[in-house]
């Protein structure tokens, strides 16, 4: 079985030197040395002030919305993971939905001001697949409404806009670590800002609120993150651009025999002034009957594709009285993302991207 992704991992005797390391000086958690190698490492990498290493993606992003003081209505996308709802719902926070910009699947800019003209505090918006929202638009309505900008940016680790990390932007961005990630921990995740003051802030969150021995500044979590998941992180790191550049050479495979399928099937368009990280190769059919052929001729030899994301969150049980977003909801029913990962032979690729067209004319 050809699944749609695969961990990476290290050789084993380099990550076995790790924990020979963490056996030696008895600390397994709380804010060890390799926790704190592995945030300036990854900080190094991304070209940022603060990387906050956390327990993972969701509690990051409880973090961040928390650390940067939103408060009610936040206006956020319909189309992303779960995490980016039920974070914001577990933090007594209302999701407000805007929809979805049709080629870049990015929250729409317009219709996020509409929420904040009427009343929401804050934007949690997510880098679909490492696909940038429109930041330039979201950063004036920031600074127009006096609003925190937060980004998931789950997908966006390595994929860079106008030359800086998508981590860079907003005041906070998110990451999750999880072992399906291009790069992992095992599970993990971060904040990661520009800001000093919300770093001070996530850094107290995820420690039961405490700046110190005895001293308690406020409401916290244990959001903590151990030494051996930071050694798995410090084993992948310098792997980083050879990862990336392995995925992007799959996806241009796929690109290559997908290009010319006019409506039927699609890539994404990425936002100009992106260099993508290829965490996903997603594609958009025409229609769901589309997506549902290609998915039995997928699965007829043994190939595993995802229908990621489904559904809208919009339409989750805990969601009351939500926005309309036609587009996503479209989009939900129409997007594939295809096997996208390293060791992948480019050979089995070019298979997989030639059922897809086939997939096209088969009549089931």
């Amino acid at each position: 079985m050809i699944p749609v992704t695969r961990p990476v991992l290290p050789p084993l005797d380099e990550f076995v030197e790790k924990l020979r390391i963490i056996w030696s000086s008895l600390q397994l958690t709380n804010d060890g040395a390799m926790v704190r190698e592995l945030e300036a490492s990854i900080a190094k990498v991304l070209g940022v002030r603060h990387v906050i290493f956390v327990s993972n993606g969701t509690i990051a992003i409880q973090c961040a919305v928390r650390a940067v003081g939103m408060k009610g209505r936040v206006a956020t996308t319909p189309f992303s993971y779960v995490a980016t709802t039920s974070a914001l719902v577990w933090e007594g926070l209302e999701p407000a939905f805007a929809d979805i910009e049709p080629g870049s699947l990015t929250i729409c800019p317009s219709q996020t001001e509409a929420l904040l003209k009427k009343g929401a505090n804050g934007v949690l918006a997510t880098h679909v697949y490492g696909n940038p929202c429109d930041i330039d638009a979201l950063c004036t309505l920031g600074e127009r409404y006096n609003v925190p900008i937060v980004y998931d940016a789950a997908h966006a680790f390595g994929a860079r806009y106008k030359g800086r990390s998508l981590c860079a932007y907003g005041s906070a961005a998110t990451l999750s670590f999880h072992a399906t990630k291009l790069f992992h921990t095992v599970e993990g995740g971060a904040v990661v800002t520009e800001d000093d003051a919300v770093a001070d802030a996530v850094r107290r969150l995820r420690n039961f609120g405490q700046s110190g021995v005895d001293h308690i500044d406020g409401l916290g979590i244990n959001g903590k993150n151990s030494e051996v998941h930071a050694a798995m992180g410090l084993c992948l790191l310098p792997r980083l651009s050879d990862i990336i550049r392995e995925r992007t050479m799959l996806a241009e495979v796929y690109s290559a025999e997908i290009a010319d399928c006019d409506a039927d099937v699609k890539p994404i368009s990425w936002r100009d002034g992106t260099i993508p990280n290829y965490s996903y190769y997603p594609v958009v059919f025409s229609s769901e009957a589309a997506l549902d052929r290609c998915m039995q001729v997928l699965a007829a030899s043994d190939i595993r594709a995802r229908r990621y994301f489904r559904p809208s969150l919009s339409h989750l049980p805990y969601i009351r009285n939500p926005n309309p977003t036609p587009v996503a909801d479209s989009v939900v029913n129409r997007v594939l993302c295809l096997p996208l990962y390293s060791g992948l032979d480019p050979a089995l690729a070019q298979q997989i991207a030639v059922l897809v067209r086939s997939s096209l004319t088969v009549a089931l």
